[in-house]
Parts: structure tokens; sequence; C-alpha cells
């Protein structure tokens, strides 16, 4: 017996857009992520502020859309202080 692949969701649109409310209401209160629909594929591009953002706000769009795949364009601020100083001319 083969696992047949779940029905296509005919509310993906309302899905996604719901997430993005989620994600700029919730804790993190993150605006700067896009988020974009390919097919039935979710692709989350911006910068958030941190590895821990990053992986929090994945874990809330794979659980939002468990049966599609959701792929990351997120990049990490660099927030690390300068390791030297700035050689003014």
């Amino acid at each position: 017996m083969t696992d047949a692949p779940p029905p296509p969701d005919t509310q993906l649109d309302y899905r996604v857009a719901h997430l993005a409310e989620r994600l700029a209401a919730g804790r993190l209160g993150e605006l700067g992520v896009r988020l974009e629909l390919r097919g039935d594929t979710v692709l989350l591009t911006g910068t958030v502020p941190s590895a821990a953002c990053r992986d929090e706000i994945l874990a809330t769009a794979r659980e939002e859309l468990p049966h599609h795949p959701v792929h990351s364009d997120l990049l990490v601020a660099g927030t690390s202080s300068p390791d030297h100083g700035e050689d003014l001319t």
C-alpha cells in the first residue's frame, strides 16, 4: 500500500496570508519576512535579527503549512561589533 499525496489545498493563499499575519502579530513581531507562493511551495525571504528568530519563523511556517514544502532564504543580520577600528584618513 502506498501513501497517497495529500489533496490539493484550495485555500493555500488564505493560509499563507494567515501565516504572514501570525508572524507580524506574534511574539517576534517580524514584519521583514516576505512569503511567496510558488505552486504549492512557500518561500520565505527577508532579514531577521538572529538565527534563533529564523528557526522560530521556520518552525511556525512548517506548523501552519504541514503538507507544503517551506523553503527559506532568510538572512541573519550581522549584529556583532567590529573586531578592529576603522581607519579614517
